[in-house]
């Protein structure tokens, strides 16, 4: 069976390393991130991360049909795992953590593959959707589990936990950084946790009319 590196390029198959499966994603995915930090998502191509792998451009377009399905997966390859994050022993401090976390990661490739993405796809409804589903999909699972943590401490009630309370802190992150930039300040983390955060599941919700 031929390796992946040296299937579908001219290239001697001994100068590349010998890799497969998820040793070799782990490879294209630190590549792809590189690319990010040094060209941008507009600079980013398949062949540039090909290159900086190791690999061949056949083994990208086996796993991504184009730039942003490999994009979106190097970006998700790197996240926190939601049920893997710090414990401060306080909702407040987890939600802190949590956001602090994620400032840090829109102020490297992960925004900038964000920002690249959305412009990548505003024409193609089915991808945005896409895009739009697997990041509130992982905010969600992360702050799900730190709003878990807060119920069974005792800190909030189960019935204030709702889907919209659970967006709406990563929302608001996520809104800042599209339209302000990064580095997200200090002050807008402790505002939107404080402010909206604390109060969304401190209050019951209300039983609608």
């Amino acid at each position: 069976m031929p390796n992946d590196d040296a299937a579908g390029t001219g290239a001697d198959h001994r100068s590349r390393p010998r890799r497969r499966g998820s040793a070799l994603n782990a490879a294209i995915f630190q590549a792809t991130l590189a690319e990010l930090a040094d060209v941008g998502y507009a600079g980013l191509t398949m062949e540039s991360v090909a290159e900086r792998a190791r690999a061949s451009k056949a083994s990208l377009y086996r796993r991504w049909p184009g730039r942003g399905e490999l994009v979106m997966d190097a970006v998700y390859h790197v996240l926190p795992d939601p049920t893997d994050l710090p414990d401060t022993g306080s909702l407040r401090g987890d939600a802190l953590a949590v956001l602090r976390q994620g400032a840090q990661q829109l102020a490297g490739p992960v925004g900038e593959a964000m920002r690249g993405l959305l412009g990548d796809v505003l024409r193609d409804p089915v991808r945005a959707a896409e895009i739009r589903e697997r990041a509130r999909g992982n905010s969600v699972k992360t702050m799900t589990e730190i709003v878990r943590r807060a119920v069974e401490r005792g800190e909030c009630d189960a019935a204030a936990v709702s889907p919209r309370r659970l967006e709406a802190g990563w929302a608001l992150l996520r809104y800042h950084f599209l339209f302000s930039g990064a580095p997200i300040p200090e002050s807008v983390i402790v505002e939107i946790v404080d402010d909206v955060i604390l109060p969304l599941f401190t209050a019951p919700r209300e039983t609608a009319r």
